[in-house]
């Protein structure tokens, strides 16, 4: 199937490691242009080469209220073009409700709430018919994830920003998508099974409540984010899509 990514030209943050990496090498894969980030300029660079002359790397952090600007230009300046951003974040600290500051509050909204909304708001100003603007999101946005307070506070506010902003944006034909990856078997995911202690063990217990039984690779939801943002997915916008084996509960 021709998803029609030939030279189209896509942001991906936070795409030094985990989903953002998967996501980007996909895009890659199939013809895309991409802009990916991190926060260090020597990772970004390394990631880029590693994804050959199809990517740039730039250092930028998503709590900067200027680099969705920047991006964009750079996008316009190396690959002539802009057609979408995948906005993705790294998680926020892990703990219960007692433990979490409003130090560690405040630095997770600026960064996985309100930088996020900052880049989908100027993307949304800059696309034209055809501009899609994804989301990763979490499990969490259906069904609190425990011991992931944080997260499970704001990523359900991002999902209900993306519906809200799929609404205004439908009729410039710009599309807005969200994916709610689970267990993907990524650093991050690996981190939190090891809280419990016995890090095999949680994984045997988490794999037990999935449906396929197993956790998911990130080239998995890498093709999942890449369909999405992809003109074969035209008609789709304003949907969550899970990532999760079958995870979650409800339909």
């Amino acid at each position: 199937m021709d998803l029609g990514l030939k030279d189209r030209v896509y942001i991906v943050t936070g795409a030094t490691r985990g989903l953002g990496l998967a996501a980007a090498r996909e895009l890659v894969a199939d013809g895309a242009k991409v802009i990916i980030t991190g926060r260090g300029a020597d990772a970004a660079a390394a990631t880029a080469a590693s994804l050959g002359p199809g990517a740039v790397g730039v250092a930028a952090d998503n709590a900067d209220p200027a680099v969705a600007d920047r991006l964009i230009t750079t996008a316009r300046d190396h690959f002539g073009g802009f057609d979408g951003i995948l906005i993705s974040v790294g998680g926020p600290p892990a703990g219960p409700t007692a433990d979490i500051t409003d130090a560690q509050w405040q630095t997770a909204f600026e960064s996985v709430f309100l930088g996020a909304v900052r880049l989908a708001r100027t993307a949304a100003s800059e696309l034209s018919p055809g501009g899609v603007i994804g989301f990763v999101l979490s499990g969490s946005v259906h069904e609190p994830i425990p011991g992931l307070t944080i997260s499970n506070g704001l990523r359900p506010g991002l999902a209900g920003f993306a519906k809200s902003l799929s609404v205004e944006l439908g009729p410039r034909g710009v599309r807005v998508v969200g994916l709610l990856p689970s267990r993907i078997d990524t650093d991050r995911v690996r981190e939190l099974d090891g809280l419990s202690g016995d890090a095999d063990a949680a994984r045997e217990r988490n794999c037990a409540t999935i449906p396929l039984r197993r956790y998911g690779t990130p080239e998995e939801f890498g093709k999942a984010a890449t369909f999405l943002l992809s003109p074969a997915a035209s008609y789709l916008t304003g949907l969550m899509l899970p990532v999760d084996g079958g995870a979650l509960h409800g339909f």
